[in-house]
């Protein structure tokens, strides 16, 4: 196995050990009174942030397999939250090559219009088929939390774990498309 192999399949790893990770520390007991503020979405920053970067690092059985496991855990409608998810990730996949040259903060804009149409769709899925929902003030917060901390997760991907956008001269000089 060659070195790019070898850390593509790292990197996939610590995708899977992240969420894994976030599932855990969300899951764990640590107050038992109802929190005042929901916790932002981690796990759809994490993997958005990690789309737009190296979206070969992140799979979309990956991405299916995290989010699915994360509505069983956390006790939402299983899959629906996941294909949204996904979706989310297929329009991020495809537009990564023409945000290269946007900077971050058409970055940013992009991702927050995903993550706010993920959200939007979920509320308006669940109220079709008459599934009981969150208040709107605590799915709100949430959703402006999720944007508001996906630089920070943006910021921890290229420092701590070294996931990087590539470079254009990078994918030409590997055979793939610009």
């Amino acid at each position: 196995m060659d070195k790019a192999t070898s850390q593509l399949w790292a990197k996939r790893s610590l995708y899977l050990f992240l969420a894994a990770l976030v599932l855990f520390l969300h899951l764990l007991p640590l107050d038992t009174k109802p929190d005042r503020w929901p916790f932002p979405d981690l796990l759809i920053a994490l993997t958005f942030a990690w789309v737009l970067r190296r979206p070969d690092y992140v799979p979309t059985l990956a991405i299916a397999a995290v989010m699915l496991t994360a509505d069983l855990l956390l006790q939402r409608p299983p899959g629906l939250l996941a294909a949204l998810v996904v979706m989310g990730a297929a329009y991020l996949r495809s537009a990564a090559p023409g945000m290269r040259d946007s900077g971050f903060v058409g970055e940013w804009t992009t991702v927050g219009a995903v993550i706010t149409g993920i959200f939007v769709m979920n509320r308006i899925i669940l109220a079709i088929l008459s599934v009981q929902q969150a208040a709107l003030v605590p799915t709100v917060a949430q959703l402006v939390l999720t944007i508001a901390i996906y630089p920070l997760i943006v910021l921890l991907s290229q420092s701590a774990f070294g996931v990087q956008r590539v470079s254009t001269v990078d994918t030409v000089a590997a055979g793939g498309r610009t």
